[in-house]
């Protein structure tokens, strides 16, 4: 049984591009002729390559003193921007992000871009180059003409999304050593639920969704067993890193259901039966704000998960 259960946890998680992926396209065009169409500030130029392909190059110094036509210093690339089918407005928007926005608020972003990588161990969507770049520009231009943005979800962000929140701490220091400028802890909230948005790769508003999804279902939970939940846990945080999947299964209306495994459906309902019972109650509960229809597997998943932390209360 636990078997399975980690064989369909790995298929319900697995959404994002490996690093490695990406490390082996930027590679692959490291190793072409790359001549610069328009240099966009200081560390960013668009390019063409010999297979007439264009991209955005990104690297500190890469296009200081560079002009039209001149060949880009490998050495220095350290992030590359491709252009699809699917995705070119996506690039159009990166490239009219980074010309309007005032180089040191890329900076500021690739930096923080790069922190959350090697923290969270996972590539994020590019789509945060443009957000957050235009987030944090508006928010230090607001702050600094003495307005400031309350964050309505800061406790719920700094609670469900721990190691985002703690990754946007350290940003609000990185802005301060850039632009002297001392942001409140609201925008770190902020910043976090950038992070998430690049994560899941939605918009914001969905994750703002998504963020009161999991206040209601751990609500639920703190009621049905009258308990406290400790935050601290690595138990609760592995439950909550679940919901957030599950908030977004439940947003854009698609279910898992990899299974279909009665036998492992009954076992759970019969073992854990305070487990399956708190399970239930918030699925209805689900059912009837969003209309949404939970599988059996979705059922399981969350049940096992309840009851790791109802065995350390007890």
């Amino acid at each position: 049984m636990r078997v399975r259960f980690l064989i369909l946890t790995v298929i319900q998680h697995v959404k994002y591009k490996s690093a490695e992926n990406q490390q082996e396209k930027e590679y692959f065009y490291r190793g072409c002729n790359m001549k610069i169409l328009k240099v966009l500030n200081n560390n960013v130029v668009t390019v063409k390559t010999e297979a007439g392909e264009e991209v955005i190059i990104m690297g500190c110094g890469l296009a200081f003193g560079k002009k039209r036509g001149d060949n880009v210093d490998e050495s220095k690339i350290e992030k590359i921007f491709t252009q699809t089918r699917e995705d070119k407005n996506l690039y159009k928007k990166l490239e009219d992000t980074i010309e309007r926005i005032p180089a040191e608020y890329i900076d500021i972003t690739e930096k923080i871009v790069k922190l959350a990588e090697e923290k969270l161990q996972m590539k994020l969507s590019d789509t945060i180059y443009i957000t957050l770049s235009d987030h944090i520009y508006f928010a230090v231009k607001r702050f600094g003409d003495g307005q400031s943005l309350k964050n309505i979800l800061f406790w719920e962000i700094k609670s469900s999304y721990k190691d985002e929140y703690l990754i946007g701490q350290e940003a609000l220091k990185i802005i301060k050593d850039t632009v002297d400028l001392s942001l409140p802890d609201d925008e770190a909230g902020f910043i976090a639920l950038h992070i998430v948005n690049a994560e899941l790769n939605e918009n914001m508003m969905n994750v703002m969704i998504i963020t009161k999804i999991i206040k209601e279902i751990t609500n639920i939970l703190k009621y049905h067993f009258n308990v406290e939940l400790d935050e601290e846990n690595q138990t609760y945080y592995r439950f909550i890193v679940h919901l957030k999947f599950l908030a977004q299964r439940l947003l854009n209306n698609t279910t898992c259901n990899h299974s279909n495994d009665d036998e492992l459906f009954n076992v759970i309902r019969a073992s854990y039966k305070e487990s399956f019972a708190c399970t239930e109650k918030i699925f209805k509960k689900k059912k009837k704000n969003y209309n949404y229809s939970f599988s059996r597997d979705e059922m399981v998943y969350l049940s096992i998960h309840i009851e790791k932390l109802r065995k350390e209360w007890n």
